[in-house]
């Protein structure tokens, strides 16, 4: 199969990763790449053109903003949708994997969602993805799999380094949802050969882990005074992916805080 990537980061690569012995694989971004995997194009999505290549059967869509605003939202998730359906309506397309992410979900006082959980965004970036979502749905009914992964990680926690030495208090018990890189990958993989699959996934670890914990265990780690909880008020929301669970994938990555103890050990 000739399988292109729309979009091509780490996850896209590391989706490549596992496919291209097996499959011709051609990706597509803003800036030049030579890992070797992929024939690469370098194109703005918004005028993507392709013309020149074989005939694709499988389009993975890994886009993500420059910024958070809702501008950046607006440009890279909704307002590309309609270009690249224009340069794919020529191909054969099998199946459209396109990744979104679980902000769909509005719900922000601890709550349980799952593959089942009504879709109720509560800002203005949560309702463009799910219309990014719905676009795709409407152009491809039979071919598209939205994926929504929940915080990814693995590459690096400079970021929590950061808060444990930065943070002395926490207003509240924020839950905090995540997913690991490879695992993710594994399952966009995945994506390619599963027979029935669902219209959409969420891909969670199904550990839900209040943020402030996640902070102190770095804390302690660093031998750093553990910040003060000021209140049991609860915030975030607790994610798991019934649908991963029920189709028996099985992650290599499922406790975060052995994933963190060796990233701290490369970083240092």
């Amino acid at each position: 199969m000739h399988i292109v990537f729309i979009g091509y980061g780490k996850t896209s690569e590391r989706v490549a990763q596992q496919l291209f012995t097996q499959h011709q694989i051609s990706s597509v971004s803003l800036s030049a790449k030579h890992d070797g995997l992929t024939t690469h194009y370098v194109q703005d999505v918004h005028g993507l053109d392709l013309n020149q290549l074989a005939p694709i059967d499988i389009a993975y869509v890994l886009l993500s903003p420059k910024q958070s605003s809702i501008e950046g939202y607006q440009h890279t998730y909704l307002d590309s949708v309609v270009p690249i359906v224009k340069a794919l309506k020529q191909h054969p397309i099998q199946r459209v994997i396109v990744t979104s992410s679980t902000r769909v979900y509005g719900e922000d006082q601890g709550q349980y969602i799952d593959d089942h959980s009504v879709i109720q965004p509560n800002d203005r970036q949560g309702e463009l993805l799910y219309e990014m979502e719905q676009r795709w749905q409407a152009a491809y009914p039979n071919e598209c799999i939205i994926v929504r992964p929940t915080g990814i990680y693995g590459t690096s926690v400079a970021r929590m380094l950061k808060l444990a030495h930065s943070t002395l208090s926490y207003p509240k018990v924020h839950y905090s949802n995540r997913i690991h890189i490879d695992d993710l990958a594994t399952f966009l993989a995945k994506m390619l050969h599963v027979k029935h699959p669902q219209n959409s996934y969420i891909v969670s670890n199904n550990q839900p882990v209040p943020l402030h914990k996640i902070i102190q265990w770095f804390q302690q780690q660093l031998d750093l005074p553990e910040l003060v909880l000021d209140s049991e008020l609860l915030s975030g929301k607790r994610i798991y992916a019934t649908y991963l669970h029920d189709m028996g994938f099985k992650l290599n990555h499922p406790d975060c805080f052995k994933d963190y103890e060796l990233l701290m050990q490369k970083e240092n």
